[in-house]
């Protein structure tokens, strides 16, 4: 497997919940992001309840309110 460096621009918020994510589960924030597209090319849920928990905590601390509905409609300011 070969790895490469990429400049991903992804929502501050939403950067901020990956990030504390990655801590949680004790791994790489490359690693989780791997982990869920993965898992979403194959129609699985990456995630168990407990972890969707932990998710919805860290949105709450860090003020992500962006839903599923929001995906491809973002406009930056």
């Amino acid at each position: 497997m070969e790895r490469t460096q990429t400049g991903l621009r992804v929502e501050r918020n939403l950067l901020k919940v990956l990030k504390g994510l990655a801590e949680y589960l004790d791994m790489s924030l490359g690693d989780l992001v791997e982990g869920i597209a993965l898992h979403a090319f194959e129609g699985q849920a990456p995630f168990t309840p407990e972890t969707l928990g932990k998710i919805e905590q860290l949105k709450a601390v860090y003020g992500l309110t962006l839903t599923v509905a929001d995906a491809h409609r973002l406009v930056e300011k």
